[in-house]
């Protein structure tokens, strides 16, 4: 069977969603493309902006604006079956971002040996807080002993927020591999929480 995508058509009876119409219709009008840019642009900057921190917003306009770029340049081969393209677009955020793979996993090794605050120096409603921070220095060195792999794929399930169906399809691997390398990674990530290897 000939994709929709290099087809540029869709199965008869099936109605074009909104990003599918807009990148479809781009096609011979690029500016249809803007659409997709204005719809979906500022939900990719904040993840992009989350998976490179906050002090890099210049890393994040960047990722976004190439996300863009190359969704552009990619339009022609874009599957009009699938009617909403942010699982397309966030799989191609997730590959730039991973050029940044280095930086990320050095950033959360310093902060995992960050030091412990002093407990002392607080009033009693601090504990929580102070929980919090202990937890974080735990949490950046399990996130860090991740694989590439399972670390894009909890943080486009926990900060993107998209259904395993949609990290499937950003990832470019089914829903199983999805299901079972999610499980791991949980179970690695309360490993580490909980001083286990």
């Amino acid at each position: 069977m000939v994709s929709a995508a290099l087809s540029g058509r869709v199965p008869a009876g099936q109605e074009l969603g909104a990003d599918a119409a807009d990148i479809s219709a781009s096609v011979a009008d690029p500016d249809r493309f803007a659409r997709v840019f204005d719809r979906h642009s500022d939900e990719i900057h904040r993840y992009a902006a989350r998976r490179l921190g906050a002090d890099r917003q210049d890393l994040a306009d960047d990722v976004t604006a190439e996300t863009f770029l190359v969704a552009f340049r990619k339009r022609r081969r874009y599957d009009l079956t699938r009617p909403d393209a942010r699982p397309w677009l966030y799989g191609i955020a997730a590959n730039l971002i991973a050029k940044h793979r280095r930086t990320e996993v050095r950033k959360l090794k310093a902060l995992a040996r960050a030091a412990e605050p002093d407990t002392d120096a607080f009033e009693q409603r601090s504990v929580d807080r102070m929980d919090a921070q202990r937890l974080g220095p735990r949490l950046a060195a399990a996130l860090a002993s991740l694989r590439t792999a399972e670390r894009e794929l909890l943080f486009l399930v926990t900060w993107a927020e998209l259904s395993y169906e949609q990290a499937a399809e950003a990832l470019g691997v089914p829903v199983g591999t999805v299901r079972s390398r999610l499980s791991r990674t949980r179970a690695k990530i309360r490993a580490a929480m909980e001083g286990r290897r």
